[in-house]
């Protein structure tokens, strides 16, 4: 491989880190949205309930 094909990648792990990031702020959003309605948080207390044995 040349010297020269390898410039051509430069940056390239910067750019896939943020993605990533964006992504997962995306993700972040989106499961603070559906915990925050009531239907999900009384299915999640029901489950911790029930494996607290109460």
């Amino acid at each position: 491989m040349e010297r020269r094909d390898l410039r051509y990648d430069e940056g390239m792990a910067t750019v896939e880190y943020a993605l990533v990031t964006v992504a997962a702020a995306g993700f972040a959003g989106l499961l603070v949205v559906i915990l925050k309605s009531d239907e999900v948080r009384e299915l999640l207390v029901g489950i911790v309930r029930s494996a607290l044995g109460g």
